[in-house]
This record gives structure tokens, sequence and C-alpha cells, in this order.
């Protein structure tokens, strides 16, 4: 069994700076790649990035640049710094295990509590 805890988020103004956290507790179960999802209104769940237990990061093209994925395997803990942020951020953010299949990323049954993001001035 895995939980996952979120933390961070919030209401930040076009051009800031936000800063997420999750934190997978594990039972047992190695953690592979981490990463966040988001959905805004009306839109479908996307991938934001993601980053291995190796090190390496993937990030969607939007956020390409501007966000900056990062991880402690000994806390099994992620952090998503989110920089020049922009209105259409604005989403839930859902931290996830995702695996990696047919040459892409797909959402695990592992999902955090979701903490909205909403960018405004």
């Amino acid at each position: 069994q895995v939980q996952l805890e979120e933390s961070g988020g919030g209401l930040v103004q076009p051009g800031g700076s936000l800063r997420l956290s999750c934190v997978a507790s594990s039972t047992g179960m190695s953690i592979r790649a981490m990463g966040y999802y988001r959905q805004a209104p009306g839109k479908q769940r996307e991938l934001v990035a993601v980053i291995t237990s190796t090190g390496l990061a993937d990030y969607a093209p939007s956020v390409q640049g501007r966000f900056i994925i990062s991880r402690d395997n000994s806390q099994n803990t992620i952090w998503l710094q989110m920089n020049n942020m922009k209105p259409e951020d604005t989403a839930i953010y859902f931290c996830n295990l995702p695996y990696y299949s047919g040459s892409e990323y797909h959402p695990s049954g592992y999902w955090g509590q979701g903490t909205q993001v909403t960018v405004s001035s």
C-alpha cells in the first residue's frame, strides 16, 4: 500500500512562483516514478511532470522551462517548483506514481488528495 500526501499550492499572481511537495508512504512497495497531474475545470487530467528514481525528469510542453521537478529518494519525496506561472496553470494538482508503458507514462491508482493552484491577479 502507498499513501501520497501533498502540500503547497494556493493563490499566486501571474509571473509568480509556487512550490508543491508530495511524500509517499509505502509499506514494502518500492517507489519508482513519481509525478504530478493536473486537472482544470472542464478539461481532462494531464501529466505535468514526472521524475524517475534515477532522477530522469520529463515535462509537459506547456510547462517545460518554467517548472522543475526534483526528488529525494531517501524521503520518498518530490517537489514541483513552478515559476513564471500563468493563468492557464490554474488547476487541481495531484501527486501520482505513474508507470511507463508504450512509450508514455500512465497514471497509477495511487493518488494524492489534490491541491488547488490558482494563478490570478
